[in-house]
């Protein structure tokens, strides 16, 4: 028998890092308030290093969608794997090329693609999804804005269009692939 509704503790452990960034702000502003020429200085690095961690902890939580997809994401060491019923596998960080973000069946997937034309779909809404926020953060010159712009749906768009596609990253000087005209 828990003290805590389920729902409660659901929703502190969805928001923990956010709580966790709070604390720490509050810990921060406690040392400044103490005053001197060391506490204060130092109580204010504590806050702005707070406050960063919480940013970052609210983008990872608008990044984090619920799990209603089957299966599961593994991000280790610069690979990013998907284990599903259907299909599955695994893809490294540095021979990706592109990131799309697909909408087919009412459903939206990450469609990652190597160097040499394998892709990996990944459901936005599997298990451990989140973790790929900070995976593909780390791609250069893709932000955490842009992530979270392509997870946004467009307002002018159709509602779900059965096979709507949106190119979220594309790795600079990556051309056609060997013997064809590349992917769409």
């Amino acid at each position: 028998m828990s003290v805590i509704r389920h729902e409660v503790a659901a929703l502190a452990h969805r928001w923990r890092e956010v709580i966790a960034a709070g604390g720490l702000a509050f810990l921060g502003l406690w040392v400044a308030w103490l005053g001197g020429y060391l506490l204060v200085p130092v109580g204010i690095a504590i806050a702005a290093l707070a406050a960063t961690w919480g940013f970052l902890g609210l983008r990872r939580l608008r990044f984090a969608q619920g799990v209603a997809a089957p299966g599961w994401v593994e991000v280790d060491e610069g690979q990013v794997g998907y284990l599903g019923p259907a299909f599955g596998g695994y893809v490294a960080l540095p021979d990706l090329v592109e990131i799309r973000l697909l909408t087919m069946r009412n459903r939206r997937l990450w469609r990652l693609r190597q160097a040499d034309g394998q892709v990996l779909l990944v459901p936005v809404d599997a298990a451990g999804a989140e973790r790929l926020f900070d995976a593909f953060a780390s791609l250069p010159g893709l932000g955490s804005a842009a992530l979270l712009d392509a997870l946004t749906p467009d307002k002018g768009a159709p509602a779900q269009a059965d096979a709507a596609t949106r190119v979220v990253w594309r790795r600079q000087g990556a051309g056609t692939l060997p013997g064809g005209a590349g992917h769409p």
